[in-house]
């Protein structure tokens, strides 16, 4: 769990601008210069770039696509993109350590399964949640300790779980589809608010995005997961328990996705073994979209948040368009690919670009020695 900072009194006291200690800060040419190339960060970094690249997605589709900047669009946008902006926040971290779990849509697919069978045998609501978060649970721990413990790849591990989880939702409930839920508890999941547009759900989504983000820009424990993935032998050369943040990573996987799955269960009001089938794909795809190293060691919330909305909002302005499913799935694997390629590709041409001004500073002192 992240570590808690608490800010004593003298401390806030130290830190008010009209204090000595603020003052002497201001007057350092080498602090100033810190805050300033924080501030440029903030503007022009990856996460900055995808909030822009959003912004003018959004405008381009509104120009361009008719019925596309209207409240109706709003809502089904969202409702659409919950469930890849949820599973993409713990995803998002389990890339930055250098780790991927492709298992996350069959764990949707077993939570939903497992309560559809449980509502169709009389258990009420609160008991089926609290399953079906459990089930997360486990399917994550399973996931983490066979990568932690066992020390497996997690490419494989979650291939492998991918499969078995499906099946188990397969198992589970068959091919049968259970639909008779609450028709109070599926008007909720499909609800606005007033006449934004904007469905009800999107409070719990909101929590659940600053949830990671707070967790992953503020806390000692979220700072820890991009060294891990630049080293973990030089993480836990420094103190960081390694295995222990990655298998919590893994263990919140589990539990996003299978909130995912109650959400699909009772938007739909379907609970199949087949829901959430191949979401995992635009989940990574929007990750990497959104500045996360596939490398590790590099990513930030506001830039996944940016990268899952430009996915939806690139599929529902297509959709609007007639185009099939077939070119937005042609679509979302070119997204994938070129958010793999476009950041190597930036980095082979700065190296090359720094090389050539190394060469020209050695070869311009040659000739003034000369």
């Amino acid at each position: 769990m992240p570590d808690q900072t608490v800010t004593s009194a003298p401390e806030a006291s130290a830190a008010s601008p009209s204090s000595p200690r603020a003052g002497a800060r201001d007057r350092d040419p080498s602090a100033r210069a810190e805050r300033a190339l924080r501030r440029r960060r903030l503007l022009t970094g990856r996460g900055a770039i995808m909030v822009w690249a959003l912004l003018a997605t959004l405008l381009v589709c509104a120009l361009t696509v008719p019925r596309f900047a209207s409240v109706q669009t709003t809502g089904f946008l969202l409702l659409d993109a919950i469930p890849i902006l949820m599973i993409a926040m713990p995803m998002a971290l389990v890339v930055i350590t250098g780790e991927i779990d492709l298992s996350v849509a069959s764990t949707a697919g077993l939570t939903s399964a497992t309560m559809g069978v449980l509502w169709a045998a009389g258990w009420g609501i609160p008991e089926i949640f609290v399953v079906c978060v459990l089930i997360g649970v486990v399917c994550g721990a399973l996931n983490g300790a066979l990568v932690t413990t066992v020390g497996l790849p997690s490419l494989a591990v979650t291939i492998g779980t991918l499969a078995l989880y499906r099946g188990l939702a397969l198992v589970v409930i068959g091919d049968n589809a259970v639909a008779n839920f609450p028709p109070g508890l599926t008007s909720f999941f499909t609800s606005k608010i007033g006449g934004t547009g904007i469905p009800t759900v999107m409070i719990g989504v909101v929590v659940v995005i600053l949830f990671f983000g707070v967790l992953l820009h503020f806390s000692s424990f979220g700072r820890a997961l991009p060294a891990i993935g630049f080293s973990k032998e030089a993480a836990s050369f420094v103190g960081v328990h390694v295995g222990r943040a990655k298998f919590w990573m893994f263990v919140s996987t589990g539990v996003v996705s299978a909130l995912v799955g109650i959400y699909w269960t009772l938007r739909y009001s379907s609970a199949r073994s087949d829901n959430a089938t191949g979401i995992e794909l635009a989940v990574i795809a929007a990750v990497l979209l959104g500045g996360v190293s596939i490398f590790g060691g590099r990513g930030s919330i506001p830039g996944v948040v940016a990268g899952v909305l430009i996915i939806s909002s690139i599929s529902y302005a297509l959709r609007l368009g007639g185009i099939s499913d077939v070119v937005l799935n042609v679509v979302t694997g070119l997204l994938l690919v070129g958010s793999v390629v476009t950041p190597s590709l930036i980095s082979v041409v700065r190296e090359k670009t720094r090389a050539r001004r190394a060469a020209r500073a050695v070869l311009a002192r040659s000739a003034e020695h000369a």
